[in-house]
């Protein structure tokens, strides 16, 4: 396949935007509705501090994260903000009629023009139960194997037209004056990224969770990238797990939740992000130790200074046009604060509050 790869020159943290990709983290301490308004008060908090967008993820039945709607939550967002995009970090198309996406979305375009993302994911979201139970309106026989291909093809047919002679060709998807969103694939392999690449969307790849570098699907993304309706430039976007605080020693205390919730969730066990005294006083054997210490490559923790220079590593490593910021921090005003120090080492330009 060819290459359509820009030149692409050094960039300075000033220069690359940060975003923000929010699960609605549900602490030991707090429930998931009140998770849900710490959504809104986070996003509120960095529409004036320079941040460019505000993403929510799609999970079900998990009750460490409450974030099984993201349509829902971007009108909600965008409502209460002025200056972000808002969009679907992501939309699990495994789960969702491709008419109703493209409609939920068109419906969010229109309210709010140019302000609206559509990113997809491949997975459930869930366990295989609960996808069954996602798609228990299917037909006998479909929901077997992977449908994604045949799922993205219809979406996109819904925005571009159908062939001619397709039974879905007569339907007009509403509202028929609205364009989708911009389109971006996620992935956590390289499977999404080439696939992106070939369909000529914006790629996201999940730093946060990956088993595997970044640089590989970032720069195959890059590589790979044909100019296509959907896009006519690559725009790929490192999604990573970041907690910041005034110095090192401090951001580390207050990542104690984040690894032992990360723990937990390696070995089956969705439980709400722990509150820092339980996470602090928890007695972690040698072997609980070694498996935090190799985990370290995907939660970034520092002082500003500290952060500052390692995601700007690793923007020019991956060649990332974009640095999307997910924090699992159960205190609120540590959480907030941790947005508002990187936005302030990263050197981007506070605008007006939203009102």
């Amino acid at each position: 396949m060819p290459s359509h790869q820009p030149a692409h020159t050094p960039i300075s943290p000033g220069m690359t935007p940060l975003s923000v990709l929010d699960l609605s983290f549900v602490s030991a301490e707090s429930t998931p509705a009140q998770a849900l308004h710490d959504t809104l008060a986070l996003a509120r908090h960095v529409d004036g501090l320079g941040y460019r967008r505000y993403w929510l993820a799609e999970h079900h039945a998990l009750p460490n994260v409450a974030s099984p709607a993201p349509e829902i939550m971007i009108g909600q967002i965008a409502a209460a903000t002025r200056n972000l995009r808002v969009g679907s970090g992501g939309i699990m198309l495994p789960n969702h009629a491709p008419l109703m996406v493209a409609e939920r979305f068109r419906v969010l375009e229109a309210l709010f023009p140019g302000r609206i993302d559509l990113g997809l994911g491949r997975a459930p979201g869930t366990d295989g139960l609960t996808a069954r139970a996602l798609r228990r309106r299917e037909a006998p026989g479909e929901g077997g194997g992977d449908d994604f291909l045949d799922r993205l093809q219809e979406l996109l047919f819904w925005d571009g037209g159908f062939p001619e002679g397709h039974p879905f060709a007569r339907i007009e998807a509403s509202p028929s004056d609205v364009p989708l969103p911009p389109l971006f694939l996620l992935g956590s392999s390289d499977y999404s990224a080439r696939l992106a690449a070939e369909i000529g969307c914006g790629f996201g790849f999940a730093q946060h969770f990956s088993g595997m570098p970044a640089e590989p699907p970032m720069l195959d993304y890059r590589n790979r990238f044909q100019p296509t309706r959907l896009g006519t430039q690559p725009h790929a976007i490192l999604a990573v797990a970041a907690i910041c605080a005034a110095t090192d020693a401090e951001a580390e205390r207050l990542a104690a939740s984040a690894r032992l919730a990360t723990l937990r969730r390696e070995r089956g066990e969705y439980r709400p992000l722990p509150s820092l005294a339980e996470a602090l006083a928890y007695p972690y054997s040698d072997g609980e130790r070694m498996q935090i210490a190799r985990g370290r490559d995907r939660l970034h923790v520092g002082s500003p200074e500290t952060l500052r220079a390692h995601l700007a590593d690793m923007v020019q490593r991956t060649q990332a046009d974009e640095l999307m910021i997910v924090s699992a921090i159960p205190d609120q005003a540590a959480r907030r604060e941790s947005y508002t120090l990187l936005a302030q080492a990263w050197g981007l330009s506070a605008t007006s509050q939203a009102a």
